[in-house]
């Protein structure tokens, strides 16, 4: 079995590079080119594509840091609801909601597998201290609503949708990461000639690479089976290649990674939030774990 992109997933996946890399569009945008509608039937106004559409998108999307609902509107508009974000009730510790104020929705996964559509509105919150100053959060306060209970088999698939497309997001990120720290160690020079071209710097590349690579091709095997633990074991990939490439990003840029105005830091911060998004690496673990 070959899993060559088709010509049209090629076309989007560039078309959405060059809208990205002209600069962050706004989030009217992002909903006009039809990323949130990419999987809604053509009769709903929708472009009636796929899981892997939608997967090469959203890794666009994380290659850009494009901030935002991403997820969560995403499978919002598969409910015909619109701007909303997707939340892990934790076993310990408060729910925190990410860009809680421009939501309509927020869309709770509790510990037992069943999955609430609550209004925003109706949520008491607080702001929280995040990770990454670009996706803030805020601390649910007072009691959980009830929300609009989904059947057993929407909430599956609804948490294995996002936790897949939080994963190819994570896969962007990874790519840039090492593109970022190539074209870095191509342009900063020591002892006359650039860093690339020692080898201790050639080797963090070449692991980097090998990370992201393998966090690709599983991503995109997941998005083909649709299969639960394939997907948890996407994701694991995923956030490792995505992590670890920004640290070793970090390490490429030296002294220059640490200070704020360059854009290294952001990746870091990033991908540790989305590692902590939908699925963290415990609860993939234990997926898989209880599968095997």
């Amino acid at each position: 079995m070959h899993f060559q992109l088709t010509e049209d997933q090629r076309a989007l996946q560039q078309g959405m590079r060059e809208l990205l890399t002209r600069g962050e569009p706004g989030w009217e945008r992002l909903h006009d080119v039809g990323l949130f509608t990419l999987r809604v039937p053509e009769a709903q106004d929708g472009l009636g594509l796929g899981l892997a559409e939608a997967v090469l998108a959203f890794e666009e999307a994380g290659r850009a840091l494009v901030r935002g609902p991403l997820v969560g509107s995403e499978l919002a508009a598969t409910l015909g609801r619109d701007t909303a974000e997707v939340v892990r009730v934790p076993a310990r510790g408060p729910v925190l909601v990410p860009y809680l104020p421009e939501l309509t929705w927020v869309l709770l996964l509790d510990l037992d597998g069943s999955l609430r559509i609550v209004p925003s509105a109706g949520l008491d919150a607080r702001p929280a201290q995040a990770v990454d100053p670009r996706m803030p959060l805020w601390e649910i306060t007072g009691p959980l609503p009830d929300g609009e209970l989904c059947t057993a088999a929407d909430a599956d698939r609804l948490a294995a949708e996002a936790t897949l497309l939080t994963a190819a997001l994570q896969c962007g990120l990874a790519a840039r990461a090492l593109a970022d720290a190539v074209d870095y160690a191509r342009t900063r020079e020591q002892f006359g000639q650039p860093i690339g071209a020692f080898q201790a710097v050639q080797h963090l590349c070449a692991d980097m690479l090998a990370r992201a690579e393998l966090a690709r091709v599983a991503v995109y095997a997941a998005a083909v089976s649709a299969d639960s633990e394939e997907i948890a074991g996407a994701k694991l990939l995923a956030d490792e290649a995505a992590v670890h490439n920004a640290r070793d990003c970090l390490q490429v840029h030296g002294g220059m990674g640490f200070t704020w105005e360059a854009p290294v830091h952001l990746l870091l911060k990033r991908a540790w939030a989305w590692e902590r998004a939908v699925a963290d690496r415990e609860h993939c673990l234990d997926q898989l774990a209880g599968h095997l």
